[in-house]
């Protein structure tokens, strides 16, 4: 949402710094919201709202951890020298999202087809859950709270999928915009403030969604949900990948 991103930064145009800090944080809170990273995290979170929200929250500020460490490494050179990687790096990293969209997307899929886990309702203590639970061998139902068992990613496997999309080009145009403050030591602290306000929104974001389908007609209705965000997100991580070899244009 490049336009959202200008008209966010232009309120910090010949501003305090600490005007410009908080612009460059509401950049990073609003970058979260970027439909290739909803996109990855969904699926992630998909697959394994088993703890609801704490350990959807969890996954979502791995994930942002991994790509704020990205963005920082790529972007501090962009904001302090100009220095920018070349073209068909640049290509390889959209390539690369694309791929790892689709392949969080056809993980999913695939799980669900195999009839792999179930939603249902049980209780510990006075305390209701609704779980979504794997079944390496079909339907039988036993299961435990092993974490060896659970079908969804760790936070270190959600970290280095992050560490990928800070590649991406999503956030080029934050940090072109945060390149353009003539005064390089603002212009670092604010990459540092846009990476962990990207951070910070997207576990908010990823404890909401957590929250969201492990309760009421989420829950109950998930073994339909499942297949139907996979589906879209294949040919969403599918459509980027294309993209970023120019097969098909992305939106202006």
């Amino acid at each position: 949402m490049p336009g959202v991103d200008h008209w966010i930064a232009e309120l910090g145009g010949g501003g305090t710094l600490l005007v410009v800090l908080a612009v460059a944080l509401l950049l990073g809170l609003r970058h979260a919201t970027d439909p290739d990273h909803l996109a990855a995290v969904s699926t992630l979170i998909a697959s394994d709202p088993e703890d609801g929200s704490r350990r959807a929250g969890r996954l979502g500020l791995a994930w942002g951890i991994g790509h704020a460490t990205t963005l920082i490494g790529f972007g501090l050179p962009i904001v302090l020298f100009n220095s920018y990687l070349p073209g068909p790096v640049q290509r390889a990293a959209e390539l690369t999202v694309g791929l790892v969209i689709a392949g969080l997307a056809a993980r999913l899929l695939v799980s669900w087809r195999r009839g792999r886990f179930h939603a249902h309702t049980h209780r510990h203590g006075q305390i209701e859950h609704r779980h979504l639970h794997p079944h390496k061998g079909g339907t039988h139902h036993a299961h435990s709270h092993d974490t060896k068992a659970r079908l969804g990613r760790s936070p270190r496997q959600a970290y280095a999928i992050g560490l990928v999309h800070g590649m991406g080009g999503s956030a080029g145009v934050g940090v072109l915009l945060l390149a353009g403050i003539p005064a390089k030591p603002e212009a670092a602290a604010a990459l540092l403030l846009f990476s962990l306000g990207a951070a910070a929104s997207m576990a908010g974001l990823s404890s909401g969604l957590g929250y969201a389908l492990t309760r009421g007609r989420v829950a109950r209705r998930i073994l339909v949900l499942a297949p139907a965000l996979a589906a879209v997100t294949l040919v969403f991580g599918a459509w980027y990948a294309l993209g970023a070899v120019s097969a098909v244009p992305y939106p202006a």
